[in-house]
């Protein structure tokens, strides 16, 4: 049965994804993660608006980067100038980023490992996934706040949510909604496709919601990865 598109994501269907070689075999689906967004989310931004465009181009990049293994099948980016950078940290390449995967790109720290709630250097591509897939089973869902500047470099901020409904770490489920924001700047040429994103944000935020349930007996909170947790099925949907 065929796919259909996704109204807030482009490069799912269509001619110029027949070759694209999928993570799971087949194109994602994101109806549980749209429903979280369209419940939640602040604004509906008018179509073809700016806010609009770069809110799907992001959703769109997202996608991509959890679900297509080669790089050369993305056409959010620019992939020979692509680079990703968070929180000042050095910039990843296309290739770097792609191999690590958006949670472990997103929360790599420099902080002592025994302040880490998450270990990106001990997590997996898949099983970071698996681990936020399996605290929010609704998925995550992220929009635009308000966009500050225009093209060829789009100043934003954004907010990112999803409710705890599943454990973290070694953490209860709360049910409460978790969620932080942030600013970034999405450097695009001329086909509107990323050469540059550049994302800061508290990683606070998101880590107090997580951390709020009770621990769960005989389980470490800090050091578990999400293979020593009971695995939830895959969730073809993420922010």
């Amino acid at each position: 049965m065929a796919v259909e598109g996704d109204k807030y994501r482009s490069y799912l269907v269509g001619e110029g994804e027949k070759d694209t070689h999928w993570r799971h075999g087949a194109p994602p689906t994101y109806d549980l993660v749209n429903k979280l967004f369209e419940e939640g989310r602040t604004t509906e931004w008018p179509k073809g608006s700016l806010e609009e465009t770069v809110q799907n181009a992001i959703k769109t990049w997202e996608m991509e980067l959890s679900h297509k293994t080669r790089l050369g099948d993305f056409k959010s980016i620019s992939p020979a100038k692509f680079k990703f950078f968070v929180n000042g940290r050095k910039g990843l390449t296309g290739e770097e980023t792609l191999a690590l995967g958006s949670y472990n790109a997103l929360l790599q720290t420099s902080l002592p490992p025994e302040f880490q709630y998450y270990k990106a250097d001990a997590e997996t591509f898949e099983s970071s996934h698996d681990v936020f897939q399996m605290a929010f089973p609704r998925g995550f869902a992220w929009e635009v706040l308000r966009v500050y500047s225009g093209p060829p470099a789009i100043a934003f901020k954004y907010r990112h949510w999803g409710y705890m409904e599943g454990p973290y770490k070694g953490h209860a489920p709360t049910g409460e909604l978790v969620e932080f924001t942030g600013v970034a700047v999405l450097k695009v040429d001329e086909q509107l496709r990323a050469e540059e994103v550049e994302i800061y944000y508290d990683p606070g935020e998101l880590f107090a919601g997580l951390l709020k349930g009770e621990v769960i007996s005989g389980v470490d909170s800090v050091d578990t990865t999400a293979s020593k947790l009971q695995p939830c099925p895959f969730l073809k949907g993420d922010p």
